[in-house]
């Protein structure tokens, strides 16, 4: 049977880490890296694992790929502090990796929750990433925010998803909207987009029409439209960030 390291990024992360490591705790190790938090986050960490380290804040990107350089095992599984893995999922990657896995890396589905209501609709599922793969094949991009693995080969599919329990209410999505949208648009600044007043102009209408109209967020009902605005403003404020960007490195 291949073993399994489990990696985890954290920061302040007291009120959901326990969950997350009880929910992985059958795996091979788990990896944690933390980036200073200042609560219990350490703390109970050690509860579940010897393997915690402190890495200064490098990007989402960087720091995963730091977490799996320090696993020591090939097959990876990344998840983050406020996600769970259900038994069902548990047992499907248990047996995954009984043999010899045909592919380097598996697309993991999320069923999300917005407060305490989940999502099935605006994009939130089946909300497919690579979560679980053989880092002699595949590693994360370096992005800012937003990261993914790049694999070397085709992935597959799991049948079985996540938990993901995000946003605790709308003033928890405005404060990590703020740093996601600087992480962001720090990335599009670095690669040089440009047309950051169009994009701010057309890009919220059509992210909310998208989420709305096109992804079913109508079928949430009066969360659906908030979903669908929150992620319009996000939209308009991380341009806005890239025009201050391009306007500041003008002068």
């Amino acid at each position: 049977m291949n073993k399994v390291s489990v990696v985890i990024i954290t920061l302040n992360e007291e009120k959901n880490i326990k969950d997350c490591l009880e929910s992985v705790s059958w795996a091979n190790e788990i990896i944690v890296v933390d980036s200073g938090s200042q609560d219990k986050t350490v703390e109970i960490c050690r509860q579940f694992t010897d393997s915690v380290y402190d890495v200064p804040w490098q990007g989402f990107g960087k720091q995963k790929n730091s977490a799996v350089d320090l696993a020591h095992f090939d097959w990876i599984l990344s998840i983050d502090a406020d996600e769970r893995v259900t038994p069902e999922l548990k047992e499907e990657i248990k047996a995954l990796l009984n043999d010899d896995p045909p592919f380097p890396g598996y697309f993991i589905s999320r069923k999300s929750y917005f407060g305490k209501r989940l999502i099935l609709h605006c994009g939130w599922f089946p909300d497919f990433s690579i979560r679980i793969f053989d880092r002699r094949k595949g590693r994360f991009n370096e992005a800012g925010v937003h990261e993914s693995v790049q694999l070397n080969g085709k992935p597959g599919y799991l049948n079985h998803s996540l938990i993901h329990f995000t946003y605790k209410n709308i003033s928890d999505f405005l404060v990590r909207m703020n740093r996601y949208s600087t992480l962001a648009a720090n990335d599009l600044f670095k690669d040089k987009r440009n047309w950051a007043v169009i994009k701010m102009i057309l890009h919220p209408p059509a992210t909310f029409l998208r989420m709305y109209i096109l992804k079913q967020g109508f079928k949430e009902g009066f969360p659906g439209i908030i979903l669908s605005g929150l992620y319009a403003f996000y939209t308009f404020v991380k341009y806005s960030k890239l025009w201050e960007l391009n306007k500041n490195a003008k002068n």
